[in-house]
């Protein structure tokens, strides 16, 4: 039993007649007579009453028209979701985003455009540092990542770079500093730093103590913060102040100035988006593409 021959069969049941089913379905009416033949040698009963005015079903055709609609309906649902996935429309996409990021501009629009052209695709967003990220794209727990690594992509890890970051100076807005800026880095010799640690994400702090290094500076840190969000949090607080990404701008916080330095401006800090190597989705595919579209 063939689905073609089902189609068939439903097309002289609904028209009444082998002769009007034959016009239907674009088949000369001996070959439509033919395989109705053989879909009923096929099952093993009659389906069709055969009489001069058309057809009448028997109790098996009657039942068998029934299961074949349904099952050509099934069929076609089938063959859409099928499609539908292959295609990256519907599915589930893991995003690891820093916070810091979520509130940068392209960032954002990237989530929102992802939503809008893919509303059948379930995009789960994650707030996690780089470290954590490449972590879980490295055991398969997530799907995609925006992170901070240098130019060396880690072991099973694609990556494609998205945007040119760099550092700022985030002081209180009761500091002096807030009224008078400092124009080096030497100025901040003897302030308070709150500052981040390695293990959270170390190419982000190996590449600004690299920074650092090559300017002769250290800073004096007195306070540590799990990830940059506490850290300004703890600036706000007045508890020191603290070199940031300043893509940190765009986070929407009170009680916070933030100063750009030439020699802050000057630290390359490149973001990428990052995936698993070998990660076949089209789901990801479709969001490297647009990420591409919206950075570019």
């Amino acid at each position: 039993m063939e689905f073609r021959q089902l189609e068939y069969f439903i097309a002289v049941v609904e028209t009444g007649s082998i002769s009007a089913a034959s016009r239907k379905v674009h088949i000369a009416q001996p070959a439509l007579t033919r395989q109705m033949r053989l879909l009923e040698d096929n099952i093993g009963t009659q389906l069709l009453d055969r009489h001069a005015r058309g057809i009448r079903l028997t109790v098996a055709g009657e039942a068998l028209y029934s299961e074949a609609t349904r099952m050509l309906d099934k069929r076609a649902d089938i063959k859409a979701r099928l499609l539908a996935l292959g295609s990256g429309q519907t599915g589930k996409l893991s995003l690891g985003v820093t916070v810091t990021h979520l509130w940068v501009t392209e960032v954002a629009k990237l989530m929102g455009s992802y939503r809008a052209r893919y509303p059948q695709v379930a995009l789960d967003v994650f707030p996690l540092l780089s470290g954590p990220q490449l972590e879980k794209l490295q055991l398969g727990n997530l799907d995609v990542g925006i992170i901070y690594h240098d130019d060396h992509t880690p072991s099973g890890i694609e990556a494609r770079l998205l945007h040119h970051d760099s550092l700022i100076l985030a002081v209180p807005v009761s500091s002096p500093w807030s009224k008078t800026p400092p124009k080096k880095l030497a100025e901040l010799a003897e302030a308070e730093f709150v500052w981040g640690y390695r293990s959270i994400s170390p190419v982000y702090y190996d590449r600004v103590v690299a920074h650092f290094s090559r300017l002769n500076f250290e800073p004096r840190v007195v306070q540590y913060g799990a990830d940059n969000i506490t850290i300004l949090s703890m600036v706000a607080a007045g508890l020191g102040v603290a070199i940031v990404p300043a893509a940190s701008r765009c986070h929407p916080m009170t009680g916070i100035d933030f100063i750009e330095l030439d020699e802050l401006t000057a630290c390359d800090m490149p973001l990428w988006l990052a995936w698993r190597a070998g990660n076949v989705s089209p789901v990801l595919d479709n969001f490297i593409q647009m990420a591409a579209e919206i950075f570019a």
